[in-house]
């Protein structure tokens, strides 16, 4: 199951945020969806740019600052959402790479979800969110 769907799935009170996709129950039908696959190539572009960017802490720092930003400022999303998508984003790569998910893979991406639920909460603090 792609990353978006089993989120959704796993934690279905994340899809209050998403009008445009909070209908969908069955993750075939979140499959399908045309929102949700593009938002998905979103996220996937900024982690993207965070792995290619990784020993550039500025470059990171402002990706992860923007998405951050625009998630406390726009859509008012819980900060705690972005804990619960990096781990299931672990859980994913885990099953979908399992023959070279080493133990030291396992390591670089427990700290990648560290370092983005890091960052984007730090955006949070920047704007003044308020739990």
């Amino acid at each position: 199951v792609p990353l978006l769907p089993r989120f959704f799935v796993n934690f279905p009170s994340a899809k209050q945020y998403f009008s445009q996709f909070k209908h969908l129950e069955e993750p075939l039908e979140m499959e399908r969806s045309l929102q949700l696959r593009q938002h998905a190539r979103r996220v996937m572009g900024a982690i993207n740019t965070v792995v290619e960017n990784i020993h550039d802490p500025d470059k990171v720092s402002s990706v992860l600052a923007l998405v951050g930003k625009a998630h406390a400022l726009k859509h008012k999303v819980e900060p705690i959402y972005f804990k619960k998508l990096t781990g299931v984003m672990l859980e994913v790569i885990a099953e979908e790479y399992a023959n070279d998910f080493t133990p030291e893979a396992h390591g670089a991406w427990t700290k990648m979800k560290t370092l983005i639920y890091t960052h984007v909460t730090a955006a949070y603090k920047e704007v003044g969110w308020a739990q």
